[in-house]
């Protein structure tokens, strides 16, 4: 499985999210500057030469988010994006998750 070319499924309250082992298996899959905390998110920090760029880099993340159906929380300051994702659904990490972290990771910052 390539995840970036994967679409995003939607999730039902109280299914079930993936349990630490699949966490790790499927982190193999994404660029290893995600960071798991807890097995419930996934995180990555982008860096970037100044506001403008890192802004462009939140809008595009958007447009990806939008057209898959499952959105990140996103921290933007000078120079630095922040991208966080979880299934609120669900209570922790679903396959969705890393298929947006693998579609972000193709984006050119």
């Amino acid at each position: 499985m390539e995840l970036k070319k994967e679409k995003c499924l939607p999730c039902e309250v109280g299914g079930v999210p993936l349990g630490e082992k699949e966490v790790l298996e499927i982190s193999k899959m994404i660029n290893p500057e995600w960071g798991i905390e807890g097995s419930k998110i996934i995180k990555r920090t982008f860096k970037f030469k100044n506001f403008k760029k890192a802004l462009e880099f939140v809008n595009r993340v958007g447009e990806i988010a939008e057209s898959e159906g499952h959105h990140p929380d996103i921290e933007l300051s000078w120079g630095k994006v922040t991208v966080k994702f979880t299934t609120h659904k669900i209570g922790g990490l679903s396959t969705n998750d890393f298929i947006m972290a693998a579609k972000i990771d193709e984006v050119e910052i």
